[in-house]
């Protein structure tokens, strides 16, 4: 099996990162993986999709930093090849990432991997719903049971009074970033600043103001989603609880964040049977779901990190799960060809 790894930037990517695990891991199965970044899809004459890409396959790997440390080395030429010759096709690029400084780059992984979709190679996520995910609107769409109440608007004054109405603390933070940019925890002590979070937060764009769970002072379990069911491997869940320590509200491993176990309990479980049904129908094969008690806080659709932190604390390697299941899909495509829609086949 032949799998592509879109990412943002191959040359930036880290040994750590879910991305790299996978592709990692696909290569010790057997496989061959490839790496590309969102500046690297090429639309050929003779109307192909190719890509300019960088690999380190036909080996066994026991270290993620000499695979990773293989690919990007400066020495080694990228190779040019037809995504028609790939299997699978995974868009593991975050969008937020490129939203500043490389604002073309944002939709390029979604709009090749439509084009490569609509030439037969399976493409997860489906990029068709993909493109309907692109901010924090996508959240808007499940049921109003597993969402916190929220307002979003870039006008300032609606936005102080939905914090008025609130009997507690309020989040603010923009409707498309991720990693914990630009995300505030409005209480009594910060009303004084509550002008400036605000100005910070929509001048790039809109913000979305919502209800704080007093939970979350113990952070949020980031879980897992497997074709709309809960990632699980020899009893355990994907799942870590992801705590920050230093006071800072934010619970994101790029802020300060850490990994501690998690309990997987009945009202998660039931929560992500409630979006389990647009999970699915959206072709949303791989999916992080940031959860505080019985409530979702994100849906992480395009780059769901964590896959290592899972590893280390429940001992199951899930990322051979998840090649696992690429390699069922694959064998459905061979057995129907066109005559399965990808966002159908993307979570079957």
């Amino acid at each position: 099996m032949k799998i592509g790894f879109v990412v943002n930037d191959v040359m930036t990517e880290q040994s750590g990162f879910t991305t790299t695990r996978l592709a990692m891991s696909a290569v010790n199965m057997g496989h061959e993986s490839f790496l590309l970044g969102v500046g690297d899809f090429i639309y050929a004459p003779d109307g192909s999709i190719q890509a300019h890409v960088r690999s380190a396959n036909g080996g066994k790997y026991d270290s993620l930093k000499e695979y990773l440390g293989k690919i990007q080395d400066p020495d080694e030429p990228s190779q040019r090849i037809s995504l028609d010759d790939l299997d699978v096709l995974l868009l593991r690029n975050d969008p937020s990432d490129d939203a500043t400084d490389r604002p073309w780059a944002q939709t390029t992984g979604i709009l090749f991997g439509q084009l490569a979709a609509s030439r037969g190679v399976i493409v997860l996520n489906d990029p068709f719903s993909l493109a309907n995910a692109l901010n924090k609107t996508y959240f808007q769409h499940f049921p109003e049971q597993v969402r916190p109440r929220t307002c979003i608007s870039r006008d300032a004054n609606d936005i102080k009074a939905f914090i008025a109405e609130q009997h507690d603390k309020v989040v603010i933070k923009p409707l498309q970033g991720s990693g914990g940019q630009s995300v505030f925890l409005i209480g009594e002590d910060e009303k004084a600043n509550l002008n400036q979070m605000i100005e910070a937060v929509i001048r790039d764009g809109y913000c979305i103001a919502q209800e704080y769970l007093p939970a979350a002072i113990n952070g949020d379990v980031r879980m897992f989603v497997l074709n709309g069911r809960p990632l699980q491997q020899d009893g355990k869940y994907a799942a870590f609880r992801r705590r920050n320590d230093t006071g800072d509200a934010r619970s994101n491993m790029h802020s300060g964040g850490k990994g501690v176990e998690a309990e997987v309990t009945d009202k998660m479980l039931e929560l992500v049977e409630m979006v389990r049904p647009k999970l699915v129908q959206d072709g949303m094969f791989l999916v992080g779901l940031d959860i505080v008690e019985d409530k979702l806080m994100e849906i992480n659709v395009f780059s769901p990190g964590g896959l290592g932190s899972c590893k280390a604390l429940t001992g199951v390697d899930f990322t051979e799960t998840v090649i696992h299941d690429l390699e069922r899909k694959a064998k459905y495509r061979r057995y129907y060809g066109a005559n399965m829609l990808n966002r159908n086949l993307a979570t079957l």
